[in-house]
């Protein structure tokens, strides 16, 4: 299920955020909650506040927070956990 996984970068440089435009993406929000979610596309998103455990179908639960690049692998079916309300940039696709 190596496709599946779920690829993190803790604080990236400036540079590769300018490179990919994260600017410029959308930006979503999320109170606590916790829910389950499958990614129909890949999605890249930037943290840019609050606390989350993504934990993947089968899977071992990651958590993540401010600063950190993740990008989640199409097809992939988890569970959110959020601990702290989350603004992050996001691209699908």
């Amino acid at each position: 299920m190596d496709d599946l996984t779920i690829l993190h970068e803790h604080k990236p440089s400036p540079a590769k955020l300018e490179v990919l435009g994260v600017e410029d993406w959308p930006i979503w929000t999320k109170e606590v909650s916790t829910f389950p979610w499958r990614y129909d596309r890949e999605e890249t998103c930037y943290v840019l506040r609050g606390r989350f455990t993504v934990t993947p179908e089968g899977g071992a639960p990651q958590t993540f927070g401010r600063g950190d690049l993740i990008t989640f692998p199409a097809g992939l079916s988890c569970t959110w956990e959020i601990h702290q309300p989350v603004e992050k940039h996001y691209r699908l696709g």
